[in-house]
Order: structure tokens, then sequence, then C-alpha cells
């Protein structure tokens, strides 16, 4: 019995050995980004067949929710992805929009949902899904502190990507990084999205109340851990129609960013609304 526990050391030994040597054991393939500063940093872009964390505080769950879909969208390539949920987190940041995530170039018809009763089941479910071939990517995705997110896991998770090839995607919302074998780490924010630039010359038009019209998704994203290269930080517009990521458009008038905790709104500014909504036929109950 000592002897086989001996022997399973050694090749736990090994295969840990082989995912933190520093040489070109192995090489993932890379699909970009499109964000030329951040695939440069990448090393032509997101590594395949890895694991990548995305960590965000529990009011940017969104933003965090978005970015990675965006990845996801780069990595699968139109392949099936598994998007694995633990229920506390669907009660914390809700149901999972299909329209949106096609807005970031993933199929609703290949996609996979799965909700997982604890953090334990989520973890053997996503490893189950990364030993499937056929699937594009994973996305598991956890709220808050998980003691079974540990260095163990995260290594047997980085096995099963490099084995199958699939990309792992681990969503973090309202959790602080820790030890791990994860390819990157990003801590991912909401940046200010400016109206979309078509919609402005008719804003005049409009009253106050409709004119204010949804921009592109923009994120703060920070690059916290790469293995193969240096970190950084940087704003990165989502591109629906080209499917990739970007630096945002320079905008002719700079835009002040909205407070993170804004306040009540003044009487004044409630009188206002009142006479924008009498003046088009409206009236308050």
């Amino acid at each position: 019995m000592t002897g086989v526990r001996t022997s399973m050391l050694a090749t736990l030994r090994g295969s840990i050995e082989c995912i933190e040597a520093s040489g070109d054991a192995y090489t993932p393939g890379r699909v970009a980004l499109g964000h030329a500063d951040a695939d440069a940093a990448l090393q032509g872009g997101l590594a395949m067949g890895a694991v990548h964390e995305v960590f965000a505080e529990g009011r940017q769950s969104a933003a965090a929710t978005g970015f990675i879909a965006g990845l996801a969208g780069r990595a699968t390539a139109r392949r099936p992805l598994a998007w694995i949920r633990q229920d506390f987190t669907e009660i914390e940041s809700g149901a999972l929009s299909m329209s949106g995530l096609a807005e970031f170039g993933l199929d609703p018809r290949l996609l996979v949902t799965v909700r997982a009763a604890d953090v334990d089941t989520a973890l053997r479910t996503a490893a189950d899904a990364l030993a499937c071939d056929a699937l594009g990517g994973v996305v598991l995705e956890v709220w808050g502190e998980a003691r079974q997110f540990d260095l163990v896991a995260s290594r047997k998770l980085t096995l099963a990507a490099q084995a199958s090839g699939v990309t792992a995607l681990l969503l973090r919302v309202a959790a602080e990084p820790s030890p791990s074998t994860a390819e990157t780490r990003w801590i991912v924010r909401a940046a200010h999205s400016p109206p979309a630039a078509a919609l402005l010359p008719a804003a005049a038009l409009l009253p106050a109340a409709a004119w204010s019209a949804w921009g592109a998704p923009v994120f703060d994203a920070q690059l916290v851990r790469n293995r193969h290269g240096p970190v950084g930080r940087w704003i990165m517009e989502w591109k629906c129609d080209e499917c990739l990521f970007e630096k945002p458009a320079a905008y002719p008038q700079p835009v002040a960013a909205a407070p993170a905790h804004r306040p009540h709104p003044t009487p004044a500014r409630a009188r206002q609304r009142r006479a924008v909504f009498e003046r088009s036929g409206n009236r308050f109950a």
C-alpha cells in the first residue's frame, strides 16, 4: 500500500512540475482579443487549453460577467460552451441573458448552463466538462469566498484543461484572489460608456428622460497575473459587430465618469423630471 501511495505521489509531483516549469514543455495556442496592448502583453492573445481567472467586487458582477463572456466568445470559436453556476450566484447576480450573451459573440444554441447546488458540485462538474474535448470552453462561476478553491483544485482544473485543450474561465465575484496555477488573472471593473455616436444628433429632439442611449460595453481590465509575460491595465471596449475588444474611440469632448455611489436626486431634479413627464402627456399618480 505504501508503494502505491509513493507512486501516486511521484506521478502527481511530475504533473505539477510540468505545469509550473518555466520552459516550453506546454505551449498553448492563443487567440487574439483584438486589443493591441493586451494582446502584446499576452504574447499574441489568450492562451487556449488553460485556466484564466476573472475577479470583481460584488457591485461589479455585471461587468465581470460581460468581460468573461467576451473572453468566452473569442475562445470558443463557435463551439459549445458550458456555463456552470452555483445556485447562490443566480440569487445574487440574476439569470444570464441569452440576448446579452449573443452580443458578446456567443450562440445561445451552443450554450449549456448548469446550476450546481454547492461549490463542491460546481468544481466536480467543471472538471468533468473540461474532460470533454467537444467543448470550446467552460465557464465556472462562483460567488463569494470558497475554501474549496485552493491550489489543489486549481491544479486539477489546469491538468484537465491541458489534457483536452478546452479553455477554462473562472468567474469569481466578491472573492479575494488566492494562489493558483491560472495562466492569467484579471480584475475587472465597469468603465464609462458614452452614448452611441449615431444617436447623439437626434438627442436634441427627444425629452431629457429619453435621450440617454446605451453605449458599447467598456471595461477597466487589470491583468494582475500573467505566467508568461508582463501585467498591465487597459480600458477595453467590446465591439459587438466585430466580436472583439478594442481601444475605445476618442470622443470630441471629455465625459466625466459617473460617481460610484450616486446621491439621491435633489428636489430640483425631481421637479424637472415631473415637468418633462407632464409635457409629454403623462401624470404621476
